[in-house]
């Protein structure tokens, strides 16, 4: 499996709130983001890691180039005005044969479930996309992910629905299908990620969600506090 990390964004949030260290390396249960994320890949048979940061990310940069891990590690620094086009920047590494695992720098969750996730997308063909969603919403701009009674995706909204549930949790494992599609939505104009997602059911590819308990992102300084909480409770799975 290969994986993919998009940590490109400023943080401004966390900065404002006093946060001394990019969002990438911010400490959740004494482990920077990074470092976590890291760990969980191997640990779920990354054959490869590439990462895109912007050009500001000196400290990172470092950081990055100071790691030793068993598989190769693909490191892209450019600047983006949003998500999905990080997630462009990143195509070459992640084209060949297989699937892939796609992922922002922030989210928290359980890594039992993240496990059982992966091993879901790996043993189904037949979808083209397999999302990671949550209950759990605590989000101030949550995209909110419409979906059947056998959880096949059928739209997305920024607004709340009538019998909606979830959200997306900004962890997508996509195949090269739907890799495929990532030039034409970029030539159709698409910006961030919530307006590939929609592109890509658009296009009929058969996505489908997969709930997370719960899925915490590190935007702001409560919500470390948040983590760490969240983290030290089992999970019921």
């Amino acid at each position: 499996m290969k994986y993919a990390l998009i940590a490109a964004g400023q943080g401004s949030r966390l900065v404002s709130e006093g946060i001394q260290v990019p969002k990438p390396l911010v400490r959740v249960a004494g482990m920077p983001l990074l470092e976590r994320l890291f760990r969980v890949f191997l640990d779920n048979d990354a054959e490869s890691i590439c990462i895109i940061i912007n050009e500001e990310m000196e400290e990172v940069r470092r950081f990055l180039e100071r790691q030793q891990l068993p598989v190769p590690l693909h490191i892209v620094i450019k600047s983006t005005p949003d998500s999905f086009h990080s997630f462009y920047e990143l195509m070459p590494y992640l084209q060949g044969e297989g699937g892939f695992c796609l992922t922002t720098v922030d989210p928290i969750f359980h890594e039992r479930e993240f496990a059982d996730y992966i091993r879901a997308f790996v043993n189904d063909r037949r979808m083209d996309a397999l999302m990671a969603v949550t209950d759990f919403i605590d989000d101030e701009k949550p995209l909110y992910v419409h979906a059947d009674d056998h959880l096949q995706i059928t739209g997305y909204g920024s607004t709340d629905y009538p019998g909606s549930r979830y959200i997306s949790g900004g962890i997508y494992c996509l195949s090269q299908r739907a890799l495929s599609l990532l030039p034409a939505a970029m030539q159709a104009g698409v910006s961030r990620m919530r307006g590939f997602q929609q592109y890509l059911v658009d296009a009929g590819l058969r996505m489908y969600a997969y709930p997370f308990s719960k899925i915490i992102d590190i935007d702001h300084a409560s919500d470390v506090e948040k983590a760490e909480q969240f983290l030290a409770k089992p999970t019921s799975r």
